[in-house]
């Protein structure tokens, strides 16, 4: 084959990228392209992150004798548009979940097929591919703990070494790079392959040790970071995975990214995730929500007077990021003690999170509010149960609300219990509901 276009996606790397990969092993010449679409609204910290993992990417291709071509527009339409003056035979694209991307890949089938285009769809993005694992009489896995043994068991495929030489043909523009936007969270962690691969090595050989016992510890954050990382694809999954599983802590690292691929496969079977109660049908009637919106803005800003919530809505705000264990106590605080539909939060987080992917925020978001794959749909989580477990001295906190820095234990989780005197000098709201 004389030249192939791989069509970038949320695969923003050079290591271990099948697409890639397999076009350089099949043509001589390749056309790495990455399309802005603007029917797709990122929002400041997503979009900063892309615009930092976009750069990266076209950098590491320069190294290697090649280019990333940056396009704006439609991207079925820009491929069909490259692939005249460039002469392609083929596309090469890793595979999605979301409705969106699933959309896409049918667009760019069709009219690949109509311009007598070959279309290679790749993995990438998951450790295991949505459709590989399948229950005996089912299409996908309902309950993650089956779905766990069988991605445990599982054959995987070997990691793609990443191409010495890319050829690129010549006369094609290159494009412009985004803008940065000004917009993000003031600490939002930087973007790219080398970022995501000097956070691995540091995650690798320090705190995955620890994993097991210190990943719900709020205040000491011994966790990987990685997860911004895992949604824009400048880390591999699989290869993470490989890593980790050998090493002390890996088999309870390889259980979270475990959960990544289940989201997925649940999504890729039910595209309406982000839009609609999975758990539906006789034995779950449509949910009550409270349309309380002055509680749905103190929970987004942070002033719900629960500090433990505030805190994790806070790091949020800050840095684009929150701590698993913090997302699921205001999660839970938001639908199971608030009662506010589920996909206000999501929306929220949508908006915020750099790794704000569709089937892990949405997934998530149903499975805490109950109307999703949590095999025990009435669980609430305690947020003071939760604060004197996971941040039992106050230092996670202390750290996201400054007015409060000064208290003890345990009034740094119950403000409200101090002298009234006392509380007016924090300057701190009261608890929005009591709580037992």
């Amino acid at each position: 084959m004389e030249c192939a276009i791989v069509l970038f996606t949320r695969d923003l790397r050079v290591r271990d990228n099948p697409a890639l990969a397999m076009a350089c092993a099949r043509a001589r010449q390749v056309v790495p392209l990455f399309v802005f679409d603007p029917a797709l609204t990122v929002p400041p910290n997503r979009a900063r992150f892309l615009a930092e993992s976009v750069a990266v990417l076209r950098d590491e291709l320069r190294q290697r004798g090649g280019e990333l071509v940056i396009r704006r527009g439609e991207p079925v339409s820009e491929v069909i548009r490259l692939a005249r003056p460039t002469a392609a035979e083929a596309v090469f694209v890793a595979g999605d979940v979301s409705r969106y991307a699933a959309l896409r890949e049918q667009r760019l089938a069709r009219e690949c097929d109509r311009h007598r285009l070959a279309l290679e769809i790749t993995p990438g993005h998951a450790v295991v591919p949505p459709g590989d694992l399948k229950p005996a009489g089912g299409d996908h896995y309902r309950i993650f703990t089956p779905y766990w043994r069988a991605w445990r068991a599982a054959v995987w495929r070997q990691p793609c070494l990443a191409p010495t030489v890319i050829r690129v043909p010549r006369g094609v523009t290159p494009g412009d790079p985004p803008a940065l936007t000004a917009d993000s969270s003031r600490s939002l962690a930087p973007g790219g392959e080398r970022a995501a691969g000097k956070l691995v090595g540091a995650w690798l050989d320090g705190p995955l040790d620890r994993y097991g016992e210190g990943r719900d510890d709020l205040a000491a954050d011994e966790t990987s970071r990685l997860s911004a990382h895992l949604r824009f694809g400048c880390v591999s999954p699989l290869e993470l995975a490989r890593a980790a599983l050998p090493r002390p802590g890996g088999e309870e690292f390889g259980r979270q990214l475990a959960w990544r691929d289940f989201f997925h496969q649940v999504t890729a079977a039910f595209p309406d995730i982000a839009r609609t109660d999975y758990r539906t049908g006789p034995g779950n009637p449509p949910r009550t929500w409270s349309n309380d919106e002055t509680a749905l803005d103190a929970w987004r800003e942070g002033q719900t007077g629960i500090p433990i919530v505030d805190a994790g809505m806070r790091q949020l705000a800050a840095e684009g990021f929150m701590h698993n264990r913090a997302r699921m106590i205001t999660a839970s605080f938001l639908t199971r003690t608030l009662g506010i539909d589920w996909r206000h939060g999501y929306r929220h987080f949508r908006d915020l999170l750099a790794d704000g992917d569709v089937a892990c925020n949405a997934g998530n978001w149903q499975w805490v509010a109950g109307t999703g794959n949590n095999p025990r749909p009435g669980r609430v989580l305690n947020p003071l149960r939760q604060a004197t477990r996971f941040d039992h001295k106050g230092d996670y906190v202390r750290r996201y609300l400054p007015e409060l820095a000064s208290l003890a234990s345990p009034y740094i989780h119950t403000p409200w219990k101090l002298p009234p005197a006392h509380r007016r000098q924090l300057r701190y709201p009261d608890p929005l509901i009591e709580l037992c």
